[in-house]
This record gives structure tokens, C-alpha cells and sequence, in this order.
């Protein structure tokens, strides 16, 4: 693997907009996405009452990646200038950019863990990911996005968005 995996998240404000703008934002600062997910919309899970959120997962190419903690600082720019507030652990957000892989390196640091540490127990980053790379191999469950998927617990919902069924998609 050399590539890295960035999930992207939103449940306030014009979701799929803030989805767009991440990207946008991801290309700014000059990385280089070779795949995108598709949008779905999904619930939340391990938090209290919010909106639903529209979760996509993007790939970086990995020969032009900094260093994971300057990739993990350039997300949290990102971020920031498109108003992401950390006002409660878990709250509803304008965006958020999680570093889920890093080519095949792990790290255990106070500010990063690599592979992200929620991503195999999460439907909704597994999805996504297993849609864009099914045979992608965990660093270290050694297994593939797809038989962590099929083995998952989490039974929460996760489909496919449409802007046709979304009252935020106005033309």
C-alpha cells in the first residue's frame, strides 16, 4: 500500500457542499486524490442525538504524501477554514477529515494513531473504503477492507445519498 485514505464527514449546514469544499480543500494544499468513494448517508453511532451525516472516503496518491503528521496538520487546516468547531467530543460538524491509512505504516503518538484506531469497528468508513479499495490490507489485522467489512458488527445504516432524495440539494 502507498497510498493514504482520508474519511470525510458532514451533519450540519449543506453537507454535501462541505463535502465538496473538503476535497477542494484537500487539492489546495496540493495533495493528489486518485480515487473518491461515493457519498452515503449514515447515521450516527457512538454519540448522542444529532443529524445524519454524508460520509465519502478519498485516496491520496502516494508518492507526492508528506509525512503523516504534516498530512494530519494540512487536515486539520483544512478543517478550520471551513469552521469546524470542536465544541463537544463528537458534536455535529461542518466537516471532518479523518487520516484512516498512511500506506502501510502504523504510529501510536498523543496526536496521531495510525491506521486510525475506529476504522474496522465503523460501517461507515468501511463502506465507503471497501467501494474504492476492496483488497486494501489493514497494516495490522492483516486482513482486507472487504473481509473486515464482512465481519463487522456495527448494524447501522449506511446507504447510498442521492441529491434527488435530499432537501438540501436545491437547483
Amino acid at each position: 500500500m502507498q497510498n493514504a485514505y482520508i474519511g470525510l464527514g458532514s451533519n450540519l449546514g449543506e453537507r454535501a457542499g462541505n463535502l465538496l469544499l473538503g476535497i477542494h480543500g484537500l487539492l489546495a494544499t496540493g495533495l493528489e486524490l486518485t480515487r473518491l468513494s461515493r457519498i452515503y448517508e449514515t447515521e450516527p453511532v457512538e454519540t448522542f442525538a444529532q443529524p445524519s451525516f454524508l460520509n465519502m472516503v478519498a485516496e491520496l496518491k502516494g508518492d507526492t504524501l508528506p509525512p503523516p503528521d504534516r498530512l494530519l496538520e494540512q487536515l486539520l487546516q483544512v478543517e478550520l477554514s471551513l469552521g469546524r468547531t470542536r465544541d463537544s467530543a463528537k458534536g455535529p460538524r461542518t466537516i471532518d477529515l479523518d487520516l484512516l491509512l498512511y500506506r502501510a505504516e502504523t504510529c501510536n503518538t498523543q496526536l496521531l494513531t495510525l491506521p486510525h484506531p475506529r476504522l474496522h469497528l465503523r460501517r461507515f468508513v468501511l463502506v465507503p473504503l471497501t467501494e474504492i479499495a476492496p483488497r486494501l490490507v489493514h497494516p495490522t489485522l492483516n486482513k482486507t477492507m472487504t473481509e473486515l467489512l464482512a465481519a463487522l458488527d456495527d448494524d447501522s445504516e449506511v446507504k447510498l445519498w442521492s441529491p434527488r432524495r435530499s432537501s438540501e440539494y436545491k437547483l
